[in-house]
């Protein structure tokens, strides 16, 4: 049985306490966040200890995986010091995306994960889905034959404006991520952004990317977008066909070069997922898999290490729109 604690239990926070408290393979021991009335009432809902200090929390409890939910400011400042708490006490770490939104942090984070030698992963949910598994399972086929290009969209209907970069640090970690999923690692981006009528964040971007393999890329990004039409849609190509998903597991279709018939695979079909929620189960489930089958902190999916890679191409992005849209290089993974 795996002994899991909860950090940060908003409404993010509580789906994972939910999907821990219910999963055969892990226990719900205990949550913690700075704000006591949220602490008591998940402690209340879930029947564990609550907690407003981590520290305490680790030296009391016997904890296996600590998954760190908190938000802050572009949804990532205030990962750094429980995951760094966590990792220090040797404990296998789930942190909610993007890793950070300070860049020096997410190294930081990666690095001493790597040290300590524990398994580190990130809610990059978007990617655990059975069409994205099937997608990548017909490359591996080599039914696209050698990549060329990925286009993907991610759009929504956000309308919180905090800060400059909010649109970009917050959201496209998953769009990065699935294109690096598919295509490895990215070497150079460009970008150009725009901001809706009122707004502070640069809520619109186009980003060019070119893959470390030559391949290329083009991410539209949005957060003013109506939440009533499908919010992603992704399309992956090769010199002998092409896939393309649809609102990130809805359905997946395969076109091959040398044929006009398609090959089209439903979500009722892929094991059918019920609702968007479902990735984070889908994410949970492989993560808490990974640590049954003591997988090596290098191969865990959807890592601290992927999210940094991730986080990486954005800080590229947000250069390139400052340069006036400047071509710009991506750092290499540690």
């Amino acid at each position: 049985m795996i002994r899991v604690a909860v950090v940060g239990v908003n409404n993010i926070g509580n789906i994972h306490c939910r999907y821990y408290a219910q999963h055969p393979d892990t226990e719900l021991v205990a949550v913690c966040d700075l704000m006591e009335d949220r602490a008591k009432a998940a402690s209340t809902a879930f029947g564990v200890k609550a907690y407003t200090d981590l520290r305490r929390l680790l030296d009391t409890e016997e904890i296996d995986m600590v998954c760190v939910a908190t938000g802050g400011e572009e949804k990532g400042s205030h990962h750094y010091e429980p995951v760094m708490l966590a990792i220090e006490a040797g404990k296998d770490v789930l942190v909610e995306k993007p890793i950070s939104n300070r860049i020096e942090e997410a190294r930081a984070m990666v690095k001493a994960a790597a040290a300590k030698g524990v398994r580190f992963g990130c809610n990059l949910n978007h990617r655990f889905t059975p069409a994205a598994e099937k997608g990548k399972a017909w490359m591996k086929q080599n039914l696209l034959g050698a990549p060329l290009f990925i286009n993907m969209r991610l759009s929504i209907d956000n309308k919180a404006d905090f800060t400059e970069w909010f649109h970009m640090r917050a959201l496209h970690p998953h769009s990065i991520d699935v294109m690096r999923y598919f295509f490895g690692d990215i070497k150079r981006v460009q970008a150009f952004m725009n901001k809706a009528p009122g707004r502070t964040t640069w809520s619109n971007a186009s980003i060019n990317l070119e893959f470390v393999s030559g391949a290329i890329g083009h991410l539209t990004g949005s957060y003013d977008m109506s939440m009533l039409h499908p919010i992603e849609w992704c399309e992956v190509a090769g010199t002998e066909g092409r896939f393309v998903i649809e609102n990130v597991y809805e359905n997946i279709t395969l076109y091959p070069r040398q044929s006009s018939e398609t090959i089209v695979v439903h979500n009722s079909i892929m094991r059918g997922m019920q609702g968007f929620n479902d990735t984070f189960r889908n994410r949970i489930e492989r993560f808490i898999e990974q640590i049954k089958q003591k997988a090596a902190p290098e191969q865990i999916e959807g890592s601290g290490l992927e999210a940094l890679a991730a986080q990486e191409v954005i800080e590229a992005a947000i250069l390139s729109q400052q340069s006036g849209g400047h071509v710009i290089e991506v750092p290499s993974s540690p």
